[in-house]
C-alpha cells in the first residue's frame, strides 16, 4: 500500500507577490457623494427643529381657538334665549316672589329682582320741619290736602277742586318736601316717581307706565302722584329727528291724556316738580290740567331765619353764636344750602372733639358752601 502527497503548483513567475495590511497608512478624505448626504443630514435636522417650533405655535393656537370657541358657544346660547317681554303683575306669592304674565300667553315666577309699582311709604316730614314758605304752604292745602280731606266743601260752594299744581323755583327750595308734608298730613296713598323713570328701553314702555301709575292711582284713592323733574319728559314739543325724541313725545301725550281721563269725583291729586317751568309743554301748562303753580323762590331775610330755626333747633350752639349775623349777610342761599352749613358746622365741631358748637364752626360752614359768585366754576377756566 503506497501513499502520495499532493503538492500545490509552483507560483508562476508572472502573478504578483502576495502584500500585507500596512497598520500606519491614514483613510483618504470623504467623496463627494458622502460630503453630500452629511450636508443633507444637517438640513433635515434643521427642518426637524423648524417643524418642533412650529408645532408648539399650533398647540398654543389651538387652545386659543378652544377659549374662543366656549365664548362663541355662551354668546350663542344667550342670543338663543328667551327674549325680553313685556309683563304684568298677576299674584303675589311672598314677600320676595310673585306670579308676572307675559304677552306670549305664559305665566313666569319672577323672584324679587322684578320691580313692582307700588305706593311710596308714607313720608315722615310735616310743615313744622320746613322753615318759611308759608305762602307756599298755603296754596298747595287748599288745591290738595283740603279737596281730600273735606270733598264736600268744594261740592257746597259749588266749584270743583283743582287737578294738578305744579311747583317750580330754584334747586333746594323746598318743594320736593313739601310734596312730602302734604302726603304726610292726609290719608290719600302717595306715589312718587321721577320723569326719567318713564323713559325706557323698549318701544311704548313709557306711555304703558304713565298709564299704570294713574291706574294704581285710581286703585287705590284717595291717591297723590307726586311727579318729580317732570320737565326731563313734559318739554316743549318739537319735530322730533330721532326715535327717543318721538318716545318722550308720546309720553308727553300719554301723561295729558290720563289727565284728562279722570273727573272730580276720583280722589287723586297730581303734584308735579321742576327746576324749569319755562321748557315745560303749554298743553301741560294749562287750566284744567295743572290748575295751581307755585312759586318757590330763594329765601327773603325772614324766611332765612326761619330755616336756620328750624335747622338749629336740635342741634347745642353755644350762646355765642348769633344766627343773625348769617341771616343778615346778602348772599342769596337757598334752603337745602342753610341746611348744609349747619350740617357742615356740626361735622367741624365733632371733628375738633367738641359737644358744642361754636361761632367758628358756623363761619367754617358758611365759607365752605356759599362761594362768591366770581369764584364759582373756576376748575372750567
Amino acid at each position: 500500500m503506497a501513499a502520495t502527497m499532493v503538492l500545490d503548483p509552483k507560483p508562476s513567475s508572472t502573478s504578483p507577490p502576495p502584500t500585507l495590511p500596512n497598520p500606519y497608512t491614514v483613510e483618504s478624505p470623504l467623496t463627494d457623494t458622502e460630503d453630500d448626504l452629511y450636508t443633507r443630514l444637517k438640513s433635515l435636522y434643521r427642518q426637524i427643529e423648524f417643524i418642533e417650533i412650529q408645532e408648539e405655535y399650533v398647540k398654543d393656537e389651538l387652545k386659543n381657538l378652544k377659549r374662543e370657541q366656549l365664548r362663541s358657544q355662551e354668546e350663542v346660547k344667550r342670543i338663543q334665549s328667551v327674549p325680553l317681554v313685556i309683563g304684568q303683575f298677576m299674584e303675589m306669592i311672598d314677600q320676595n316672589n310673585g306670579i308676572v304674565g307675559s304677552t306670549t300667553g305664559s305665566n313666569y315666577y319672577a323672584d324679587s329682582s322684578i320691580s313692582l309699582l307700588s305706593q311710596s311709604e308714607k313720608p315722615d316730614v310735616t310743615y313744622n320741619d320746613i322753615g318759611g314758605c308759608d305762602i307756599q304752604k298755603q296754596e298747595i292745602r287748599e288745591a290738595v290736602e283740603l279737596p281730600l280731606t273735606h270733598h264736600d266743601l268744594y261740592k257746597q260752594i259749588g266749584i270743583d277742586p283743582p287737578r294738578g299744581v305744579l311747583l317750580y323755583g330754584p334747586p333746594g327750595t323746598g318743594k320736593t318736601m313739601l310734596a312730602k308734608a302734604v302726603a304726610n298730613h292726609t290719608t290719600a296713598a302717595f306715589i312718587r316717581v321721577v320723569g326719567s323713570e318713564f323713559v325706557q328701553k323698549y318701544l311704548g314702555e313709557g306711555p304703558r307706565m304713565v298709564r299704570d301709575v294713574f291706574r294704581l292711582a285710581k286703585e287705590n284713592a284717595p291717591a297723590i302722584i307726586f311727579i318729580d323733574e317732570v320737565d326731563a319728559i313734559a318739554t316743549a314739543r318739537f319735530d322730533a329727528q330721532t326715535g327717543a325724541d318721538r318716545e318722550v313725545q308720546r309720553i308727553l301725550m300719554e301723561l295729558l291724556n290720563q289727565m284728562d281721563g279722570f273727573d272730580q269725583t276720583v280722589n287723586v291729586k297730581v303734584i308735579m316738580a321742576t327746576n324749569r317751568a319755562d321748557t315745560l309743554d303749554p298743553a301741560l301748562l294749562r287750566p284744567g290740567r295743572l290748575d295751581r303753580k307755585i312759586e318757590f323762590p330763594l329765601p327773603d331775610r325772614r324766611q332765612k331765619r326761619l330755616v336756620f330755626q328750624v335747622c338749629t333747633a336740635k342741634m347745642n350752639l353755644s350762646d355765642e353764636v348769633d344766627l343773625e349775623d348769617y341771616v343778615s349777610r346778602p348772599d342769596k342761599i337757598s334752603a337745602a344750602e342753610i341746611t348744609a352749613i349747619c350740617q357742615e358746622a356740626g361735622m367741624h365741631a365733632v371733628r375738633k372733639n367738641r359737644y358744642v358748637i361754636l361761632p367758628k364752626d358756623f363761619e367754617k360752614g358758611y365759607r365752605t358752601n356759599v362761594k362768591r359768585p366770581d369764584t364759582d366754576f373756576d376748575f372750567y377756566k
